[in-house]
């Protein structure tokens, strides 16, 4: 049997934007080791959130169940760490168990496009090794390693996002938007080179997207969101419930 690694049952985030209220909700998600997940919807219909809840930088208001279970380790109960505070065991999980490669890049202007790379690497005291160019040849930087972010295009930049997601050989790899910023021909080329370095790496890839034929081309499952708007005298709330559906 596979091992699951995200187990959730009745979590709940609300979150309010310029006095509109939205709320998400997920009434039950396992999510098994290996799996390729694709987490499909509009703008703003909270899979960015879904996503940054996964990746443990967005608490929850509330859950029943929230468990995350990292490979050969322990279950770690996410919920109960919340409820007290343990910032700094989410960021050791974090530094450890994902990679997490964001829609705008998130690479740091003032390292280099090697430095960017090795810096979870960095963070994680592994060894300096052949690593970094492995990946910056595989995603076509090797000529781009001692640039800075500033002088690449949008294509580049994802390119390198992918790779320091990819750099500390994390089971975990999220994606928000990976190929938002890019053309037709790029968003196909980013995809190849990301799901074929996850694939070989055996990891758990979650995609938010809002590209569902692309996802579905790539063998990715979904993970979409019924909404609901409601109206009441205090204001509008729109409540985004992400259920699992497979093909």
């Amino acid at each position: 049997m596979p091992e699951v690694v995200f187990q959730i049952r009745q979590l709940r985030k609300q979150r309010i934007s310029s006095g509109a209220a939205f709320c998400l909700e997920v009434p039950e998600l396992t999510i098994q080791a290996g799996e390729r997940l694709a987490l499909v919807g509009t703008s703003g219909s909270g899979k960015s959130t879904l996503l940054d809840i996964l990746a443990m930088v967005l608490s929850v208001d509330r859950a029943e169940h929230f468990a995350f279970t990292p490979p050969d380790q322990p279950t770690h109960d996410l919920a109960l760490l919340w409820r007290r505070g343990a910032l700094d065991a989410f960021t050791r999980l974090r530094r450890h168990y994902f990679g997490y490669v964001l829609q705008s890049g998130g690479l740091l202007g003032f390292l280099t496009v090697r430095d960017n790379i090795a810096l979870p690497r960095r963070w994680c005291a592994l060894p300096e090794d052949d690593t970094v160019a492995r990946l910056a040849e595989r995603l076509g930087l090797t000529r781009l390693l001692d640039a800075y972010p500033a002088t690449l295009s949008v294509g580049e930049r994802q390119r390198v996002a992918i790779a320091r997601a990819l750099a500390h050989g994390p089971p975990i790899v999220l994606a928000d938007e990976p190929t938002a910023s890019l053309d037709p021909l790029n968003a196909d080329s980013v995809m190849d080179l990301f799901l074929g370095l996850v694939t070989e790496q055996g990891v758990t890839v979650i995609v938010a997207s809002h590209d569902w034929p692309r996802m579905e081309r790539y063998g990715l499952r979904r993970i979409a969101p019924e909404l609901a708007r409601q109206s009441s005298a205090d204001g509008d709330q729109v409540t985004a419930r992400f259920a699992r559906i497979d093909p």
